[in-house]
């Protein structure tokens, strides 16, 4: 196995959290790091050894869930959601009042606007320093401490009232 499979590997967990903290739903977090994967290993030699794996893998993650997004958008003018027939004729109420508390984080993450869920899952989730979020992100130092700031106070608030 060459150094750039085994280094992959290695930071297929936090690769994992970051494609969750977007996508909310872990099928689908799982689907995207699929995808992110599978475009990561094609375009291998575009990523220059002695530079930061996870920050390339971290942006092509980010770049794979705005494709979604947009893919989403245009399918959705189209169909019906699958989730609309999912659950036809099964009493939701027990499973509902039983992940309500196990969700309050995701619903409050959901909230909040992808700029400040992107910040908050790079930094607070992932560890991130602050300059590597922002050059991550392609973003002033200062557009990132706001939004960090802001999407903090949004989940306090967002959880209280939870």
């Amino acid at each position: 196995m060459q150094a750039f499979e085994r280094e992959l590997l290695t930071l297929l967990p936090r690769l994992r959290r970051f494609a969750r903290a977007l996508a909310y739903d872990a099928a689908d977090a799982d689907d995207l790091l699929q995808v992110a994967l599978e475009r990561a290993l094609k375009a291998r030699e575009q990523w220059a050894p002695g530079t930061r794996l996870d920050a390339w893998m971290m942006r092509i993650v980010r770049n794979c869930w705005i494709d979604e997004v947009r893919s989403r958008a245009r399918r959705a003018r189209t169909f019906a959601p699958e989730e609309d027939g999912e659950m036809v004729g099964v009493d939701m109420l027990d499973q509902i009042e039983a992940k309500a508390e196990m969700h309050a984080v995701d619903r409050a993450m959901a909230s909040l606007t992808p700029e400040q869920r992107e910040v908050i899952a790079l930094v607070l989730v992932e560890g991130l320093a602050y300059r590597e979020a922002a050059e991550l992100l392609d973003i002033p130092m200062g557009t990132l401490t706001s939004r960090l700031t802001r999407g903090r106070q949004a989940l306090v608030q967002l959880l209280e009232a939870a």
